[in-house]
């Protein structure tokens, strides 16, 4: 511990730092010049035409670049898609407009007006607004605004030029353009993902500011997803030397200095104040005043864990905000949906995979003489107890065997797991790892016990599911789920309860609709499936 020049390090990192140095110092992308100190700002907004707010973290400028490319594109495509409709044409015949006619006319107006209009409303919609985008549903759900806003737009003008267009035409445009954006988003979403996991580029640099336990804390959740591109490089520590004593931590730690000179130490680009980071009234808002035209971004992380955006509001009272906290959604039309939406899939999906359910049925058989089916009784919605349906991948008495085999558990919670369980015969590891196993459930869907998407089901014998593991019975069961997508049994059992519970307190159709998508690339990679 070096009190002498007002830091704090632990013995995992010891940064070094020298204020003596006068040449530009860089860290990845961002280079600091040394320059004066600027006098501390009053708060007083300068002149927007004279204000000089370059922000440090640019990445979002060539992907917005990117994804505008992806856009036109795309609504070109839709148009040269509908053009081989054979009415496409049918509301410009015989119409001319300064020097287009007939077919130059609907020439201009889908490969440049209608393109045109896709990007302005798109911008008007915040789909290129950087903070929706890379992570999160909220860029995909205003780009399918911005495709009912495009035929209502369309309809309308047809509607007051009196254009006889071809509803097959707009509907083959519209939604031919919508899913092709689409496809160009995830694609590049893809993309930034990966770029973010192996190179850190696109990411934004994090000082947490805070007392020790609340830093730590946001740095745990925003570590999980690599994807979210939030990098911690240091903690600046609000509670004092006596707070880091005995405590080894995975970044940096400084108290007693300048923020925005820390900023440029370590090549940070965001300060992210966690919870109660000072105990001084108006503390946040004047380093909020200070950060202006810095090109620092200022993130606040009060101390709501595990909610998600949808049920926080903010409303403010005073000048003071207010965070609101909506309960789950549990019931509504949206719940209704999901529980026709169950039953219609699981009755589908009984009728078109029979054929492969009778292969595998085969080949369980073969491989072990013995029942096909597995069941056990596990607990459901509001703890009530039902058998759910697998396909057996054991040997008949796995169940004796499991006495013998309990010191190799390589789980920690409810669940027996072994990456290499000698009770499983060769077929059934196949149908393991491909998750082939868990279709007979659909059984379990179609008579109300289990749900496409939910909490994993546990065993009834295995706990008696109190405290914050009880909460997980608000729901059904599913058949997949945020653990599923999220590793598997390669999580611990403290992780999967804790997206069991951010499942339930967070549920959404679309959130349900994003899980289901993921499966099929979880599945295909067979990452976790033991």
């Amino acid at each position: 511990m070096r009190e002498d020049v007002g830091e704090v390090t632990t013995s995992l990192h010891r940064p070094t730092t020298d204020s003596s140095r006068s040449k530009p110092v860089r860290y990845d992308s961002f280079e600091w010049p040394q320059q004066q100190e600027q006098p501390p700002s009053n708060g007083v907004p300068r002149s927007a035409w004279t204000r000089q707010h370059r922000r440090l973290s640019r990445w979002h400028r060539p992907y917005t670049a990117v994804l505008i490319v992806l856009d036109i594109l795309s609504t070109l495509g839709a148009s040269w898609i509908a053009s081989f409709l054979e009415k496409s044409q049918s509301g410009f015949q015989g119409k001319s407009w300064w020097f287009f006619e007939g077919g130059d006319l609907f020439t201009f107006f889908a490969y440049l007006v209608l393109p045109l209009g896709w990007l302005i409303l798109l911008w008007a919609n915040g789909t290129y607004d950087r903070r929706y985008l890379g992570l999160g549903s909220e860029e995909f759900k205003r780009i399918v605004r911005t495709s009912v806003t495009v035929v209502a737009a369309v309809s309308l003008l047809a509607f007051a030029t009196k254009t006889g267009l071809s509803r097959g035409t707009v509907a083959a445009v519209s939604l031919s353009a919508l899913l092709l954006i689409l496809i160009g988003r995830v694609g590049a979403r893809q993309v930034l993902h990966i770029s973010r996991r192996r190179t850190g580029h696109g990411a934004h640099r994090m000082i947490l500011v805070g007392t020790l336990p609340e830093a730590l804390e946001v740095y745990t959740a925003v570590t999980r997803s690599p994807a979210a591109g939030l990098i911690p490089v240091a903690i600046h520590i609000t509670d004092g030397y006596a707070a880091t004593r005995g405590i080894e931590t995975p970044i940096p730690i400084f108290t007693g200095r300048d923020v925005l000179s820390l900023v440029r130490e370590v090549g940070a680009d965001t300060i992210a104040v966690c919870g109660s980071a000072s105990n001084e009234p108006g503390e946040l808002r004047r380093l909020a005043w200070q950060l202006e035209g810095t090109g620092v971004d200022l993130v606040v992380a009060p101390q709501l864990t595990d909610i998600a955006g949808p049920r926080v509001h903010i409303r403010p009272i005073e000048g003071l905000p207010l965070l609101h906290v909506e309960e789950p959604t549990l019931s509504g039309p949206g719940w209704l949906i999901k529980n026709l939406l169950d039953r219609v899939v699981a009755a589908l999906g009984l009728i078109l995979i029979s054929p492969i359910l009778a292969v595998i049925a085969l080949g369980i058989r073969l491989s072990d003489p013995g029942p096909v089916i597995f069941r056990q009784t596990r607990v459901g919605h509001d703890g009530q107890t039902f058998k759910v349906w697998k396909f057996r991948t054991m040997y008949v008495d796995a169940e004796e065997r499991k006495a013998t085999l309990e010191e190799l558990n390589e789980s920690d919670g409810m669940l027996f797991k072994m990456k290499h369980d000698p009770r499983i015969f060769a077929f059934g590891q196949k149908l393991r790892a491909t998750s082939l196993d868990e279709l007979p459930q659909l059984i379990n869907v179609l008579k109300g016990e289990m749900s496409l998407v939910g909490p994993r089901p546990l065993p009834a014998d295995d706990g008696d599911y109190l405290g914050d593991v009880r909460r997980r019975l608000l729901v059904r069961p599913g058949i997949t789920g945020l653990w599923q997508v999220s590793g598997r049994s390669d999580l611990s059992w403290d992780e999967a309860v804790r997206l069991d519970l951010y499942y339930v307190d967070n549920w959404s159709l679309t959130y349900d609709l994003s899980i289901l998508w993921r499966t099929i690339f979880v599945v295909l990679k067979r990452k976790g499936a033991y």
